[in-house]
């Protein structure tokens, strides 16, 4: 049984959709920025690891990385390795992107936590502050175990555990 209500997923989705309207407004979709933070985080990368690590067609990938060098957010240079690859950069114009992203999360949890004290914001904080490791180590790993829930859980027909 979820004992937070699925409360943590509403919120996230939340703060997502306020981020992702406000940088609509910059010319920026949500897939767009998944790209440009992949690049940010891998400098050199190719367009087909970035379509492999995203699980993305590397059709509709190309498209948005033609749009993103036009844009101003990425550049791609010849791969000397294979000539028949590019090599992804972001730009300062897409770490600008990041910083902006960062502040617009930043506003919208501020706003959502003016109701708690001091002392219920400091809890939450310590709370969240311990269950983030154990995601991001799931996340990184390909989530493994989570995984390894849900094949269980089909084996039993669908029952959750």
């Amino acid at each position: 049984m979820d004992v937070t209500r699925r409360n943590i997923s509403i919120i996230a989705r939340g703060a997502n959709s306020f981020v992702t309207r406000a940088m609509r407004r910059e010319g920026i979709g949500a897939s767009e920025f998944d790209l440009i933070h992949v690049v940010r985080r891998h400098p050199g990368i190719t367009q087909a690891e970035v379509c492999q690590l995203l699980e993305i067609d590397k059709g509709a990938a190309a498209r948005q990385f033609a749009r993103l060098e036009v844009k101003g957010y990425l550049r791609r240079e010849s791969n000397p390795d294979d000539r028949r690859s590019r090599l992804l950069y972001a730009t300062e114009k897409a770490d600008e992107l990041k910083n902006s992203k960062a502040h617009l999360e930043e506003l919208f949890y501020e706003w959502l936590l003016e109701p708690l004290s001091a002392s219920e914001r400091e809890e939450l904080a310590r709370l969240l502050a311990a269950v983030e490791p154990r995601c991001r180590e799931e996340w990184r790993s390909g989530f493994p175990n989570v995984k390894a829930l849900l094949a269980d859980e089909q084996k039993r027909g669908g029952e959750p555990a």
